[in-house]
C-alpha cells in the first residue's frame, strides 16, 4: 500500500442483512446513510491512526473495490475512516474512539 491508503476485508454483516420478520435485505438496497464495518488488511507508510487487523467504520460510498485472488477488498483513504473499534471493550462506553 502507498501513501495514506487502507486496504480493508468488509465484514460479513455489513453485506447483507435479514429484517426483524426474516426478509433478506441486499447490501445494495438504499436505506439511506448507513455506514459499515470492516477490518484493516494492510495499511501505507503515512497511515498513523489505524493498524492493520483494526475493525474500522466507514462510509461504503467513499470507496474503490479491488479483487486480489479472488477476494474482493475496499481501498480508502485514512481521512475517509470515521471510527476505530477498541480490540477488548471493557464494558463502559461504545467502544469506539473516534
Amino acid at each position: 500500500m502507498l501513501h495514506d491508503r487502507v486496504l480493508v476485508r468488509l465484514d460479513a454483516e455489513s453485506a447483507e442483512r435479514l429484517s426483524s420478520s426474516g426478509i433478506v435485505i441486499p447490501a445494495t438496497a438504499a436505506v439511506g446513510k448507513r455506514l459499515a464495518w470492516g477490518l484493516v488488511v494492510a495499511t501505507g507508510q503515512h497511515v498513523r491512526q489505524v493498524d492493520r487487523g483494526d475493525r474500522v467504520l466507514f462510509d461504503p460510498e467513499d470507496r474503490a473495490e479491488v479483487e486480489l485472488e479472488g477476494v474482493d477488498y475496499l481501498l480508502l483513504r485514512e481521512r475517509d475512516i470515521h471510527g476505530v473499534a477498541e480490540p477488548a471493550p471493557s464494558g463502559e462506553g461504545t467502544g469506539l474512539y473516534l
